[in-house]
């Protein structure tokens, strides 16, 4: 873990550069897992498509994993525990790129579906798939 000066939120290293922001780039890019115990929103995107799949939480392992390997790794809260999306199913998610946005306390995931692309657990294409009346 790393804490920006002169703060005690805990932050964690993600990227040296955001692509498409050259004025950014080469400024050091944090996470704040401060404000939901220790977790971060992760949007989950199909890179081509530009669909959102689904939203899940990680913490600063689940991060850590995900970076490590290359496939979208979440903290179950129900679980206590992480899971690497698509370990049972075969529907994995292959991270593409991450993007941090400008508080960083969220990640957007654009990924690469793998298996037969079917993200939701209830076997639709995406988590999304009702609308509100």
């Amino acid at each position: 873990m790393v804490c920006a000066a002169g703060s005690d939120r805990p932050k964690v290293l993600v990227t040296r550069s955001l692509a498409g922001n050259a004025h950014r780039r080469g400024f050091l890019r944090f996470m704040d897992f401060s404000k939901l115990s220790g977790l971060i929103p992760a949007v989950v995107q199909d890179d081509e498509s530009h669909e959102v799949l689904m939203v899940g939480f990680m913490n600063e392992e689940a991060l850590h994993h995900t970076r490590a390997t290359g496939y979208v790794t979440f903290f179950s809260r129900t679980r206590n525990a992480l899971w690497t999306k698509g370990e049972t199913s075969g529907n994995r998610l292959r991270v593409k790129r991450l993007l941090v946005d400008c508080d960083e306390d969220t990640l957007l995931v654009r990924v690469e579906r793998l298996g037969d692309g079917n993200v939701c657990h209830t076997g639709q294409r995406s988590c999304f798939f009702t609308e509100l009346d």
